[in-house]
């Protein structure tokens, strides 16, 4: 998730600048930090992590789309928020942006299993009582980040044609376009989907990686098409170069849990099924 970066931060190869990137990341070297490796065979299971409650999602409006010199990103407008999830409080988003590889390379940040994913879209979120990113980066639970992996599709994803469409016109650094007439739903898979999700404690993934993010994975990924993926790689660092790899390597889990949520049943499906079992032992 990004907050601020050097010119020569990304993309994220060591050998590029070493210097550089061990002065970026000193203050970076905390126990539980972002990206990680999610392993499905050793999460845990946690009933807590109820559906989310999407509020302002729906709701069209004119957004900022930027090219901060680092990722692309959307400026979201007030009133939307998340509750549910077994977050202790009210969270309203501020911004979504993206981290991709190289053309025909993944470059999603978090890894399942070990896999990659060709993008990763952070919707982020602050805690209502606060003003600023930084600000919330102060509090240990102060963010709260909604992953979104992608899979490359045959056929394009006619939802983010407007967004796509928009990136020739921010491929210069510090440049910024308006999204009009698009609301966060359409970013996102049905919510219907949405009920299996990871969650761990982490951080930001770029300096000066706070470690005060609630992340949630959705196990639904976002389709997108090889054409629309490339067109991200034509955005450019303020270097000139193309904006590519702008992913931080996964980092040590160090004894932290990963949580899952393993979808969920309704009350009243509950109510339903042991209904139908109840009779299904009568009539036997």
């Amino acid at each position: 998730t990004m907050v601020m970066l050097s010119t020569c931060m990304l993309p994220l190869v060591l050998s590029t600048c070493p210097n550089v990137w061990q002065e970026i990341f000193q203050n970076c070297n905390g126990r539980s930090q972002s990206p990680i490796n999610i392993v499905t065979r050793k999460v845990h299971r946690d009933e807590r992590l109820t559906p989310f409650h999407f509020e302002g999602y729906q709701a069209t409006f004119h957004g900022r789309l930027i090219n901060n010199g680092h990722t692309v990103q959307l400026e979201l407008p007030s009133g939307i928020r998340i509750s549910g999830g077994h977050l202790t409080e009210k969270y309203k988003a501020v911004q979504f942006h993206l981290h991709w590889g190289k053309e025909g390379k993944p470059g999603s940040e978090h890894l399942i299993d070990g896999e990659q994913f060709p993008m990763e879209m952070h919707i982020v979120h602050i805690k209502e009582k606060y003003d600023s990113l930084s600000q919330a980066a102060k509090d240990r639970t102060g963010v709260a980040v909604l992953g979104f992996m992608f899979q490359e599709s045959e056929s394009n994803n006619e939802k983010y044609s407007p967004l796509v469409d928009a990136l020739k016109r921010i491929t210069e650094p510090s440049s910024n376009t308006t999204l009009t007439g698009v609301s966060l739903e359409m970013f996102i898979p049905p919510q219907k989907s949405l009920t299996k999700y990871f969650r761990y404690d982490g951080s930001l993934t770029t300096p000066d990686c706070a470690e005060a993010v609630v992340w949630t994975l959705f196990e639904s990924t976002i389709p997108m098409s090889r054409n629309q993926l490339s067109a991200f790689y034509q955005l450019r660092f303020p270097d000139g170069k193309h904006m590519v790899q702008i992913y931080r390597p996964v980092q040590p889990l160090n004894g932290r849990v990963v949580y899952y949520s393993n979808g969920y049943i309704s009350v009243a499906s509950w109510v339903l099924l042991t209904s139908s079992v109840l009779f299904s032992s009568a009539v036997l």
